[in-house]
This record gives C-alpha cells, structure tokens and sequence, in this order.
C-alpha cells in the first residue's frame, strides 16, 4: 500500500479536485435525482424522508438546506467517513488514477501518518496474510477443509477475500512489527491483544476463519472470526476501533452497492456468512448488520442506496422479533420493506445448502412479504381460529396493526381480506379499526409533541433576513463568480462587511483574487480552514442569483451594506432624544437625526 507525506503540491491537489466530479463521488454514497441544473437526494449527515441535499456539478459543490453541511469533493468525504484532508486526497486521487510524489515502500510505515490510516494499513495486510494462508499454504489446510464442508466455491472465497488465520499467538504479530507497525496502535485497532503479566503482544485471532469487514470504501477495518472447532465463542468480530464502528457499518455494501442502486433493491441479512451464501446463490444485492440490532445510522445508510428492503432472517423467534423491530427502524427512514420467509429452524445459508439456489431466488426473496402481511401470518401462528375467543384475539391484534398504516388503500385492503376470511361487515370492522386509532393517537399524542419539538429545535426553519444581511450574501455570491464585482467591493466598501463571518470571507476572498486566481467557488472554499465558514460560503456559492448583475442592483447591494451602520447609530440617537429631559437637547439631538437620515437617501 503506497504512503505519502503530509504536504501535497497545491496544484497535485487541485488537479484531483478538477479531475474528481463531485456528482459521481457523492453517488457513491447517496441515490441523486437530477432536477434541473442541480441533483438533489436524502442527506447523508442528518435523517430526513424529503430530500433537502442538493449537488450542483457546475459549481462542484454541495449544500444541505436541512443541516446547512455543505462544501467541496474534498470536504464531503472528511465529513461523512471521518477522512483527514490528506486521506481524502489520496482517496480520490486513487479513484482519478493520479500519482501523487513522495510515496514510500510499504515495507514501513510513515510516523506522519494518522492512526487511522496506519490502522487501516494494517487491516489490508492483514487481510492478505490471512488470505494467503488459506488459499496457499499447509497452516490453512483445516480452513479449506471446513470451506470444502459449508460448500463455498472458489469465486466465494476469492470476491469476499476470506481467509484463515494460523494457529499460532504470533504470526500477525511478527509480520506488523517488522513492517514497522506501532504494536499499541495495533491493539487499539483490535488486532493484536495485550498480555497483562510481561505486557507482551499477541495475535487476537487464532485458528479462525477469517472474514475481513469493510467500510462503504472497500477498505478493511475490522473482521470476523469464525472457529472452525467447538471453541468459544463461535463468531468471534473485532471489537469497536477509531476506524471501526458497529452501529455505523453494512457488511458488503461495497460490493453490493452496484446492483442495489440497479434494483433499488436491498436484501438485508444477520450475518456475513449469510450474505456471502446468498452471493454464490446469485442474490448479489445483500448486506448485513454485524452482530447487532439494525440502527437508524444502518438504516439511512441503505435509504440512501435503496428504495425497498428485504428483511431475510432466521426462522426463530430471535429472527422474528429482529424483523419486526428492523421494519420498525427502515419504515420511518422512507424505505418500503418486505419480508423473506424461511421455513422454521432454518437460517438463509442452511436453506441454500438444503434446497439449492434456485429455491432460494424464487421461494424465499421471491415470495417476499409485505411487513403487514407477514405480521398478519405470525399472528395467526399457535392460534386456534376455529376458538371464537381465539379468533376476536387475532381479529383484535390485526386490527391494531392495521391502524399503525399510513396509507388509506393499504388500511382498506387489509380490512377487506380480514372481512372476507371470516364473513364479517366491512363497516363493523373500519368502526373498529378508528376506535383503536382513535386511542393510539391519543396515546402518542404527547410522545409525538415532544418529538415535533425536539426536531424544532434541530432544524428551525431560516427566519427572514434583513435586507443589510441579504444585501452582503447576495453580494458575495456575486464576488466568488466574478473577480470584477470583488475589485469594485474592494475599492469601495473594502471588508466593511456587517456580519463578522461575511467580513472573514470577504477578506478571504480579496487575498483569493490577489493570488492570480480566476473565479472557482469549489477551489476558492477548499482554501477556508474554519468549518463554519466553509458552510456559509458553500451556502453562498449555492444561492441561485442572476449571471449578470446589473450596475443598479450592484449600487444597491453596497448602499445598504453602507448605510446598515448609519440606521444603527439613527436608532440610538433617537432612544437618546427619548430619554432626554432638556427641551434644548432634545431639539438638538432632532436636527442630528434629520440630518442622518437625509444622508441616507
């Protein structure tokens, strides 16, 4: 893996910035929708149902009107996967197949590089240890043999680059710290441990098959360990790091990505194992959750790539109840969600090896379920329905579910075949079905209140601005398009900007202009270290304004820039006459204003 150091030419960087479209970057991670000269999509730094993320391919910026993040290519990976600017750069200059100098052997390791690029490093090189060890040597012998076993084929084995790690407390251990690897950083990223009696190092993962873990990138950053013995535990993952976070991580999206955007269709496993299976059985567009419940970051996560998820679970109780709490999570992140059924005490990689491929495709995703339908079925399931008390029950527990529906036809279906099955007055049954809405409304009413506050206070709506400050947006909005508007500024009102943050990018971009720059709001803003300011002038740039501004309106812009600080000094003039108790200077104080205010006009 090639390394650099930590000063980039500015114009290396500036060509992986022209060379890196920011459309094509942002798609990666978020499902854009082109709408007029802009594509707009849900923003993947804060949870929303209604797009409010906007990319502008002109200007190579992006902006969310509902957080207020915003910035360039570069910025857009620091924010959502946490990159340092450097790694953000050598990101997308590995994407645009641009050199960048001073690259170094991997044979060692840079102490100018962060811990979370040494970690993730690491983590590929572990990943080719383990994988090499499997595929090419005697220590992974055992490992084939279980592989042989569970029926993964060669193309499994080589797209999720699976691996085996030796019996041995040292093999990982050894190869990092002759490549020159900090062994402490080491178990901070969950690959070594620490022996507590010499504080000796140790391989954490022994005799495991190995199963490397990826972030949205296709970088390594954790595992999964899986014994290939009884030993305990079973599935052993790598615990929480800097560059690994549970919560945050789909096992597979990488790989799956491609095709979930085709489809706009994920499948959304329990494990890894169950996705690579699902793989060799041509269901190409899974994902999984690694250990743990699904979360509302997971689920925002697959919102952005997919309209429809297949929940594919264990048959077990277990399974069951993490269905219905996943459809819980992914049906208020705007996702339509359907449910694989797979017959009792089987999970999705038993069924594969049991009953084919082919079954799986068609029986199993398939004959996916609708979430109201598959709740509808495990109602029914241990009841004797020809038992009237039995059968009011599940009548009752349906109708329940029912009113939770948001859509009227939805409601009306369920309604209809819920009459018909059991010869009931469709009329009786919607009477029933209010009643029941009625008091879970009433219920919710407070919890929802409180709810309607807290995003209240999250995302107010923008107030009306007063005309000084639009006056000083709109202007440098113009500024950061034309370098003639931002020497005119300059020549009269200077950095006499009212709002401080405006005055900062005022003067930013007077300094901007003076270095020889043409007019490049993305390159202009990758220039702004302060994040707040970043916001605001991407906000700027993004304001849709007219290409050519009129001499009258430029005059105008600057008048009441100008005159802001006359009206503040107006109005405390006239608080001052309002308090004064001589008539005579009062009087005076009069006059003062009267003049002011004519040199406003």
């Amino acid at each position: 893996m090639t390394r650099m150091s930590n000063r980039i030419p500015d114009e290396k960087v500036e060509l992986i910035r022209r060379s890196s479209d920011i459309v094509e970057v942002i798609s990666d991670h978020v499902q854009l929708k082109k709408q007029g000269r802009q594509y707009t999509g849900l923003c993947p730094f804060h949870g929303e149902n209604t797009p409010s993320f906007s990319v502008s391919p002109d200007k190579q910026l992006y902006h969310c009107f509902g957080c207020g993040a915003g910035g360039n290519v570069f910025s857009f990976l620091m924010e959502l996967e946490g990159l340092s600017f450097i790694e953000s750069v050598k990101q997308l200059a590995e994407r645009a197949n641009i050199e960048l100098p001073d690259f170094r052997s991997n044979e060692t390791v840079s102490s100018s590089d962060s811990p979370q690029e040494t970690m993730r490093s690491a983590h590929e090189l572990a990943a080719k240890l383990y994988h090499h060890v499997l595929t090419l040597t005697e220590q992974g012998g055992q490992g084939r043999d279980y592989i042989s076993e569970r029926g993964f084929s060669r193309e499994q084995i080589e797209q999720f680059q699976i691996g085996f790690a030796p019996d041995r407390w040292d093999a990982l251990t050894t190869i990092l710290s002759k490549r020159g690897f900090s062994l402490d950083v080491m178990v901070a990223a969950s690959l070594l441990g620490k022996r507590d009696s010499d504080g000796g190092h140790y391989d954490r993962f022994r005799n495991r098959l190995m199963f490397p873990i990826w972030d949205g990138q296709g970088n390594v950053i954790a595992f999964g360990g899986r014994t290939i013995t009884d030993e305990k535990p079973k599935y052993l993952n790598s615990s929480e790091s800097p560059v690994f976070h549970k919560s945050k991580t789909l096992y597979g999206l990488h790989l799956a990505r491609p095709l979930i955007r085709k489809e706009a269709t994920a499948v959304l496993f329990e494990g890894y194992v169950d996705v690579i299976a699902a793989w060799g059985a041509g269901v190409k567009n899974g994902v999984a959750t690694l250990g743990t419940a699904l979360t509302e970051e997971q689920a925002r996560v697959i919102r952005r790539n997919a309209e429809t998820v297949i929940l594919c679970y264990d048959s077990d109780k277990a399974g069951i109840e993490a269905a219905f709490r996943s459809a819980g999570i992914l049906e208020p992140a705007g996702c339509t969600v359907k449910v694989a059924q797979m017959p009792e005490g089987l999970d999705p990689d038993d069924y594969i090896r049991t009953y084919g491929a082919a079954r799986f495709v068609s029986d199993v995703i398939g004959a996916s379920l609708t979430v109201m339908a598959f709740k509808m079925r495990y109602l029914r399931k241990g009841k004797n329905l020809q038992n009237e008390a039995e059968r009011m029950r599940y009548i009752e527990d349906v109708l329940a579910e029912i009113s939770t529906l948001n859509r009227a036809v939805e409601r009306d279906h369920y309604l209809r075949q819920l009459a018909d099955e059991f010869s009931l007055s469709l009329d009786a049954l919607k009477q029933e079905q209010f009643q029941i809405f009625r008091a879970q409304r009433n219920k919710l009413k407070h919890s929802s209140e409180q709810k309607r506050t807290q995003v209240r206070k999250s995302f107010e709506p923008k107030k009306l601005l007063p005309a000084y400050q639009n006056a000083e947006r709109l202007l440098l909005a113009h500024m950061m398009r034309d370098v003639e508007i931002a020497d005119r500024v300059q020549g009269r009102i200077g950095g006499a900007f009212n709002v401080d943050d405006h005055q900062a990018i005022a003067a930013y971009l007077f300094a901007y202009y003076g270095e020889g720059h043409l007019p490049n709001p993305s390159q202009f803003i990758q220039g702004l270290q302060d994040e707040k300011l970043v916001r605001i002038a991407t906000e700027l740039a993004m304001l849709s304004i007219n290409e050519e501004c009129e001499e009258q309106e430029l005059l105008d812009y600057m008048r009441q820039i100008e005159n802001y600080p006359k009206r503040v000094e107006i109005k405390q003039k006239e608080l001052e006459m309002k308090h004064e108790q001589d008539p005579v200077e009062a009087a005076k104080i009069l006059m003062k204003i009267n003049r002011m205010k004519q040199e406003l006009h």
